[in-house]
């Protein structure tokens, strides 16, 4: 059974909804003022509302943990309202999470860029993400909620999402829950069998997700910014110079680094650069002083 979360998802809701097999969703409607229940409900998934917040409480986890306390299926997908699968993916997660015998499996799936804004800057920010965060040392904090796959009985020994209602990185405390509990916990990239939309508006609040996973990773990442950042005064630097060839050459330095992630768009690899780094300034100064940050109507 799959539960998707949902706050002012009407736009992505059905899509995700009917991506999934048939009878096997329900939509956890997280005080929405829009259409998304009546969507969801029309494109077949079942939906309920989700528990009043009580003070301290995130709405995600606390939506997740209702869904999940309905449920009695062996395996649960927590999938987010922006994700959508190829009908095999259920079948191929669970089968993979069985031949590794993980209880807790994070699928990253493959990022869809719906406008140039996401694919200028989307990749770049993606690539900073992995500079700050090694998957294969760290596996709890690089746990990815968007699409986690969990076996139903570990994940309500640790005390499920009900747990960790108070965290922002709820997906990175319910990894380090099961790794305390000695169990064993997964991570899984598809490329072919979802699908996951990538919406600038939310680095806002991924930023201040990873200021909550830790400090250091946080400092990597800025760093890691910085010196691309570095490129753009240099090369113009070698333009006012008159070393017009040498600027030209080293125009090429972040688009062959970024090619993994921008693929056969590297030419966008500079843009992203300048387009995200104020922004990243800013967001860490916000982080830093423990300023909050508007999401969806909340402030989180």
């Amino acid at each position: 059974m799959v539960v998707i979360p949902a706050r002012d998802e009407h736009r992505m809701i059905e899509r995700a909804v009917k991506s999934l097999p048939r009878d096997s969703v329900i939509v956890v409607n997280d005080a929405s003022s829009d259409q998304t229940a009546e969507l969801a409900k029309a494109a077949g998934a079942g939906v309920v509302d989700a528990p009043k917040l009580l003070r301290g409480m995130l709405g995600k986890p606390n939506a997740c943990a209702e869904g999940a306390r309905l449920l009695t299926s062996r395996w649960i997908l927590f999938a987010d309202a922006d994700t959508w699968f190829q009908p095999e993916f259920l079948d191929s997660a669970v089968a993979a999470a069985e031949a590794a015998k993980v209880d807790f499996l994070s699928v990253y799936l493959r990022p869809a860029y719906e406008s140039l804004g996401a694919r200028v800057v989307g990749p770049y920010a993606t690539a900073l993400y992995f500079f700050g965060l090694n998957p294969r040392t760290n596996s709890a904090n690089a746990f990815n909620g968007q699409c986690i796959l969990v076996k139903r009985e570990p994940y309500e020994f640790v005390g499920g999402h009900g747990a960790i209602r108070q965290h922002l990185d709820d997906d990175a405390k319910l990894a380090g829950l099961a790794l305390r509990h000695r169990m064993k916990i997964g991570l899984a990239r598809t490329n072919d069998l979802g699908r996951v939309r990538i919406d600038p508006e939310s680095f806002k609040r991924d930023a201040h997700r990873v200021g909550a996973i830790g400090l250091w990773t946080g400092m990597k990442i800025m760093l890691a910014a910085l010196v691309f950042f570095s490129w753009l005064p240099v090369d113009i630097w070698l333009l006012l110079s008159r070393h017009e060839i040498l600027a030209g050459a080293f125009l090429l330095w972040p688009m062959i680094l970024l090619s993994p992630w921008y693929r056969s768009m590297s030419l966008l690899a500079p843009l992203g650069i300048v387009a995200l780094t104020p922004r990243l300034l800013w967001l860490a100064l916000h982080t830093v002083t423990g300023r909050r940050v508007e999401w969806k109507g909340r402030t989180i």
